[in-house]
């Protein structure tokens, strides 16, 4: 199932305004989360967390006294998540671009389901050009009843959206330095518990979805839990798109149901000749031909949809200091393990540049690697060894030509 890669369509999207939206509204937002967590939706920003049990627990937090959200300005919030900032990852562009009417309807749905008033867009400061749009879609919404009070002429619920702009820090990706930011603060992650369900912006429960999550959500309601279900695997239901990019004669976005293999999307985009493939950007898996039969799914190769193709040129070290380069630079520098870590990682790899790395030393960087991978603060300092340590791990000849003697 491949969409139209130049311009990202998505196959189910023409569907009448607003359906998604009446079908929620038929239900009671406790029926409607239930209806969610039926059809097995999994964050597709990455981490994979089950849609409908995220918003089971914001449903589920205590909202402040009515005079009290009333002066504060809302009792909970549904934020988006649209800092698309993982290398190689642009889809959630395209869905804003093509598609952004879905993401709407999607926060309006969740509004519903955990009893928000107000939903946020968080939108990359790179996509500044979408505003002007995304402003004129929320008043289309407005005007048709869609947003506002008294939604769909529900009454007593009423929702409405902002669009709010990042400054381009990767680690604002991550839910907590994402609501930070949105507080005005510097963007870092904040310790958990509490977590936003609980505990977000202004302090109030708030559910912090992604982009493409959010645009599957009316389409589920139309179409149906077991629709949902029927693609994709038993762990990984439904579709995903996928970002393509790199050495492939046919890059783009594609909308392929969880569990296929590499080497399937490979045969779809061009990239038979593919050394290896990183799935899931810098943060993700490097994964050598010899792993082409794995799946991509939450229960195998996750990923939030970055795909880079490397063709058999690709000097797999310069990949492995690239992606180390980026992370020294969008680091937030909270905490050792990464501050410190991805340095001495890149560090290691000009070392083996330079055939000034021995192979006890590359030995205690994988140790090193490991070490972040469980003793940083957030997912970026988790991960951010990740494609050094896979890049070892499966073209270890490769690099050990380049260590020197003891």
């Amino acid at each position: 199932m491949i969409i139209d890669s130049s311009k990202g369509t998505l196959t189910y999207a023409s569907q009448e305004r607003g359906a998604g939206l009446a079908a929620a509204l038929g239900m009671t937002p406790t029926a409607l989360i239930e209806f969610v967590k039926e059809s097995g939706l999994k964050g597709r920003g990455g981490a994979g967390f089950t849609t409908g049990l995220k918003w089971q627990f914001a449903a589920a937090a205590p909202a402040p006294s009515e005079a009290a959200a009333t002066e504060a300005g809302t009792a909970k919030y549904v934020v988006c998540n649209a800092d698309e900032g993982e290398p190689g990852t642009f889809k959630d562009r395209v869905i804003l671009t093509d598609h952004a009417d879905l993401v709407f309807e999607g926060m309006t749905i969740a509004g519903y389901a955990i009893g928000a008033k107000r939903g946020v867009v968080y939108l990359r400061g790179e996509y500044t050009y979408l505003v002007p749009k995304l402003k004129e879609m929320l008043r289309a919404r407005r005007d048709e009843g869609l947003l506002g009070s008294n939604v769909m002429g529900k009454e007593g619920f009423g929702f409405d959206i902002e669009i709010r702009m990042g400054s381009g820090a990767y680690v604002c990706g991550e839910e907590t330095a994402l609501i930070e930011s949105l507080e005005g603060h510097r963007g870092e992650p904040r310790n958990r518990p509490p977590f936003p369900v609980d505990t977000g912006l202004g302090g109030k429960a708030t559910t912090v979805n992604n982009v493409e999550t959010l645009a599957w959500v009316p389409l589920i309601l139309s179409r149906g839990a077991e629709w949902w279900k029927s693609l994709g695997t038993e762990r990984s239901s439904g579709l995903k798109l996928f970002s393509v990019s790199g050495d492939c004669a046919a890059p783009g976005v594609y909308e392929f149901p969880f569990g296929l293999t590499v080497a399937d999307l490979l045969k779809a985009v061009g990239g038979g000749d593919a050394k290896a493939v990183q799935v899931g950007g810098a943060s993700g898996t490097c994964v050598p031909a010899k792993d082409f039969g794995r799946r991509i799914a939450f229960e195998d190769l996750s990923t939030g949809g970055s795909v880079i193709v490397f063709g058999p040129q690709r000097d797999m070290l310069q990949v492995a200091k690239n992606f180390m380069e980026f992370f020294v630079e969008e680091s937030c520098g909270q905490c050792t393990p990464c501050r410190e870590g991805n340095e001495v990682l890149l560090e290691g790899i000009e070392m083996l540049e330079y055939g000034e790395c021995s192979t006890s030393y590359l030995k205690e960087l994988v140790k090193l690697g490991e070490t972040m991978q469980i003793a940083s603060k957030c997912g970026l300092g988790q991960s951010s060894p990740n494609a050094f340590l896979s890049i070892v791990e499966n073209f270890r000849d490769e690099l050990m030509g380049r260590t020197v003697a003891e």
